[in-house]
């Protein structure tokens, strides 16, 4: 069984004959040691001590560095941001936002960071290239950090209230530039790709294109999540982005997607279809087949590999191993980089020119159109159609 950490024992100090407890390397007095106010002191420091993710909860805000509080908001942050018992990709985002933060300031007392400093700060994100909405809510991150501290009595609320006044980079007003739009791929960019991946990673593709789930939803499928009793399957995703703010996510998968599926449905419902496991196995068994040296000679299948190998091809895609098959495809194609996020736009744009905004809102999963707009580009033939028409 894992171990837990007992909380530090009330116990008597016997030059003052008063109760007394440890926390972080500093002794808080309590009272008489034995009476009932000294028993009740004990219970409150503990638990703000606990509720303040075990930092010291007196003396604690003129003490404590920039880089004490980040080390608290860190570990508060790997166990608040996690989905299904895995981590999310916030943690990589504050994690990078922390980096300039301790360089700079990281020895200073937390009690003294103020708006000046945390323009500097974001100056250091702006000299490194990056866009005006990763500036902002890079800086959100920040924010939050201090909002955290100051809701557990680690800083003063006058620093949080002092932060809270900068004001995001506007559009328009600042010399930052601005992100790229993000525009659907060429079909032929993403049809020249095929011969260059694996039959797993050529199905994924297909999925994002004939429907509306999100890449990471595609990724996790697995027997179990389909309903397929219907004409059209229903599939419920293991973890779904919006699913922490209370909305249930349900794909309806036509004959088409069916078909491009049916051929990786697995006996263990529990196992997820796409798998990079079996597109090394597979791999490996094509190149067996197009061997010409007899088995008799050389080495012979399986003889020649590592026992323990550093690194084993896993039972699933992620994201980033998604990624970087088709960064390498598209290399070996010789066409554009595009990105796989990229597909969902194509989607969307198509959705929209055929049946409308508002449908490709319903199938997209979205809650407001507005953000359907970032997805579904305005078809612009279909307006100059209407244009020579009208005008």
């Amino acid at each position: 069984m894992p171990m837990t950490m007992r909380p530090p024992s009330y116990r008597c100090h016997k030059g003052t004959g008063q109760a007394v407890v440890t926390l972080n390397g500093k002794d808080f007095y309590l009272g008489r040691h034995g009476s009932k106010a000294s028993r009740d002191k004990y219970d409150a420091v503990i638990g703000e001590w606990l509720a303040s993710g075990r930092q010291s909860p007196v003396d604690a805000q003129s003490a404590i560095t920039v880089t004490e509080l980040v080390a608290a908001y860190w570990r508060f942050a790997q166990g608040y941001y996690r989905k299904n018992g895995a981590p999310t990709v916030e943690l990589a985002k504050i994690k990078a936002a922390m980096r300039p933060l301790k360089r700079l300031y990281g020895g200073s007392p937390a009690s003294e960071f103020g708006p000046v400093k945390l323009k500097a700060v974001r100056h250091e994100y702006v000299d490194a290239g990056h866009s005006r909405s990763y500036v902002n809510d890079t800086v959100g991150r920040l924010k939050r950090m201090f909002r955290w501290g100051t809701e557990n009595e680690l800083v003063p609320p006058f620093v949080y209230q002092g932060l809270a006044a900068v004001a995001g980079l506007r559009k328009g007003r600042s010399d930052v530039p601005e992100p790229e739009p993000v525009h659907p791929v060429p079909d032929e960019h993403v049809n020249a790709i095929e011969s260059h991946v694996s039959r797993q990673v050529w199905a994924v593709v297909q999925l994002q294109r004939l429907t509306d789930m999100r890449l990471n939803e595609t990724l996790i499928m697995r027997g179990c999540d389909l309903d397929m009793t219907g004409k059209l399957w229903l599939y419920w995703p293991e973890s779904d982005k919006t699913e922490h703010h209370g909305h249930e996510r349900i794909v309806e998968i036509g004959p088409r997607a069916q078909a491009v599926i049916r051929p990786f449905l697995k006996a263990d419902l529990q196992a997820y279809l796409f798998s990079p496991r079996d597109a090394e196995a597979e791999r490996l068994a094509a190149r067996h087949a197009r061997r010409r040296t007899p088995e008799n000679y050389g080495n012979r299948p399986g003889t020649n590999r590592k026992r323990k190998p550093k690194r084993t091809p896993r039972g699933r895609y992620d994201p980033d191993s998604y990624r970087r098959a088709i960064t390498r495809a598209c290399e070996l194609a010789k066409v554009p980089q595009w990105h796989p996020h990229q597909l969902r736009h194509n989607y969307a744009t198509r959705v929209r020119r055929e049946y409308g905004i508002e449908t490709a809102r319903i199938l997209l999963g979205h809650r407001s159109v507005t953000v359907t707009e970032v997805y579904a580009e305005i078809d612009r033939e279909k307006a100059r159609k209407i244009v020579a028409k009208i005008g």
